[in-house]
């Protein structure tokens, strides 16, 4: 159902740390015209774990106004509290998205079957595409393939972003649901691997940096053609590596901005780049081909 080169977006604030709605509508316009195939609002890349639900909300409305269906939204609706989950994956729906992106439960580590339930409950109670979202590095949290597979027999559970960054274990995923679910790469560093293994696509964090690129990739790996997705992947690998040298959003905020998307703003307890850090993604920047601005 999503595929292709999906961005994480952003969230562009003011100085004052309040969202820059002017940045936001120019960001979507930016990622239309660029080829992007999907975008994902108030995602972790957005700074949704500094939002309140008021205003998360708002920003999910913001940018489904701005798409204006040009191409899919996919809400971020995932908390570590099932009912809180499950009110905002029912706004999501209420406002217009067309598709949610579930973190698995952080902090409280549930097991197995607590993961199952949690995202099986959510599924029934709200009728809209669901992509679970699996990121340990994040959320101490953990799902195994054979919960996955679990999970893939209901009709409204449609795919996976698979963050582990291990391909093994999308391969896993891969072999035991086949197509009962899609398989998205969370990790950029390895998503062409992933998409010509039988993955459907990439949620980006480059995709912010990059979106022609990666949607170039995207669609060459899709249809199987290696040669075609490295020449639009290579020079993007500095990105891959380089946008994570600090705790993301941190150093794609500061890219966007140097690319003339708004301030670097973030909300505490993120802080912007480390001055340590700016040459080492000007570099990056320049290898990819991205002008820098400002």
């Amino acid at each position: 159902m999503f595929q292709g080169s999906i961005v994480a977006l952003i969230t562009p604030m003011t100085p004052t740390g309040e969202v820059d709605n002017a940045v936001l509508e120019a960001l979507v316009a930016f990622h239309i015209e660029s080829g992007t195939d999907a975008i994902v609002a108030m995602g972790t890349t957005g700074e949704s774990a500094t939002f309140t639900h008021k205003d998360h909300r708002a920003v999910v409305q913001q940018i489904i106004k701005y798409v204006g269906g040009k191409v899919p939204v996919i809400a971020g609706t995932g908390s570590n509290s099932t009912l809180e989950a499950l009110e905002m994956t029912q706004a999501a729906k209420d406002d217009g998205a067309d598709g949610v992106l579930l973190v698995s439960p952080y902090y409280n580590k549930p097991p197995q079957e607590g993961l199952y339930q949690h995202h099986k409950l959510i599924a029934e109670k709200v009728a809209i595409p669901q992509i679970l979202y699996n990121v340990p590095g994040r959320t101490s949290s953990d799902m195994l393939p054979e919960t996955v597979e679990r999970l893939s027999s209901i009709s409204n559970i449609v795919a996976i972003k698979e963050a582990s960054g291990s391909l093994e274990r999308a391969k896993d995923i891969l072999d035991r649901c086949g197509d009962s679910i899609g398989v998205i790469s969370g990790d950029d560093a390895i998503a062409m691997d992933m998409i010509l293994m039988g993955a459907k696509g990439n949620i980006s964090v480059t995709a912010n940096v990059a979106p022609g690129a990666m949607h170039q990739m995207c669609k060459a790996a899709l249809a199987g053609d290696r040669a075609t997705a490295e020449s639009h992947n290579t020079p993007l690998l500095g990105l891959h590596s380089k946008l994570f040298v600090e705790a993301n959003p941190i150093p794609v905020k500061w890219v966007m901005h140097k690319m003339g998307f708004g301030s670097n703003a973030m909300r505490l307890p993120l802080v912007p780049l480390a001055e340590e850090y700016y040459s080492v993604l000007i570099e990056a920047m320049e290898s990819a081909g991205i002008e820098v601005k400002l």
